[in-house]
């Protein structure tokens, strides 16, 4: 019996440990399990970012040391013509691409969404087959459909016996070409950001409004576009920075010519990392940055004043 005890009394601060283990344990998993998340995040996102900022007050070639510039980057981006001219070209193309992507978006969505319409899963596909399509693919379509010589748009007009149009060589048509190519590439993405808008809008008050009269263009402007302005400015958002960053249109169709008309600010940036004038990219990048939160937060703000 007194050996039972004993045994009993010397257990009782291994269980005690034991608990207190598991406690411990337990307090400390969820920081275990976003470890790597966290590692991750530090590694290739908050680092480079610093770096970055470092670096644009540097001039460095990507070799040797980097020479500390100061604000000398910056002040020559500032001041140099075609920074402003990329920036001109990016605004360009937002203009002609996102208001109408917007408001077609908005009505395929709405025509998509009805219910009386048949086969609506295939021409949801076929609204996103263009975005996930590889853009490279895309682009080099785009040349031959707009070549100049042999390209089938021209042909078309060959055959009305209209005449060529340098689509792609002059600059009174690069710019819409490239808008064209975006508008058909990302429009779909946009439809579906629509489509799930859409969803949370009580059909009840298209009902209400339809037993008063209301038709459905009317229905349109009263109900679904004002009840889809969030969705609305995050998609404006969201086509604003792909506008700005635009790189990948430009370098495979125009090359950013002719005479500059289509050198995007995402394609003016690459051309400072191919001069291996990494310290004036840095900083290029940073300007960027800070436009694009800008016009985030104006669109933000025209969206809280309505609210």
């Amino acid at each position: 019996m007194t050996t039972t005890l004993e045994s009993t009394r010397a257990g009782l601060p291994t269980e005690r440990r034991s608990g207190t283990t598991r406690t411990r344990s337990r307090r400390l998993a969820p920081y275990l399990f976003v470890l790597p998340f966290v590692a991750l995040f530090l590694a290739f996102s908050i680092y480079p970012l610093f770096f970055t900022a470092r670096l644009s007050f540097t001039n460095w070639r990507g070799t040797g040391a980097a020479e500390w510039v100061g604000w000398d980057n910056y002040a020559y981006l500032l001041t140099n013509p075609a920074f402003w001219s990329s920036l001109g070209n990016s605004l360009g193309l937002w203009l002609m691409i996102v208001p109408l992507q917007m408001a077609l978006a908005v009505v395929v969505a709405v025509l998509l969404n009805s219910a009386t319409l048949r086969l609506r899963g295939v021409y949801r596909v076929a609204y996103i087959v263009p975005f996930v399509t590889p853009l490279v693919a895309v682009a080099q379509i785009w040349v031959v459909l707009f070549d100049q010589s042999y390209g089938a748009v021209n042909a078309i007009l060959g055959a009305f016996g209209l005449p060529d149009i340098g689509w792609l060589t002059t600059s009174t048509w690069a710019k819409p070409t490239l808008a064209l190519l975006f508008l058909w590439k990302t429009t779909g993405f946009i439809v579906i950001i629509m489509l799930s808008g859409l969803q949370s809008i009580d059909s009840t008050l298209y009902e209400a409004a339809g037993l008063d009269g209301a038709s459905k263009r009317r229905q349109l402007w009263s109900i679904t576009v004002p009840l889809l302005r969030r969705t609305i400015m995050f998609a404006v958002v969201l086509q604003t920075l792909a506008v700005f960053q635009m790189f990948a249109e430009p370098f495979v169709v125009t090359q950013g010519g002719p005479y500059g008309s289509t050198t995007t600010a995402g394609y003016y940036l690459y051309n400072h990392i191919t001069r291996a004038e990494l310290g004036t990219g840095a900083a290029n990048s940073f300007l960027l940055v800070i436009l694009m939160l800008a016009m985030s937060l104006l669109f933000v703000r025209l969206l809280r004043a309505k609210d």
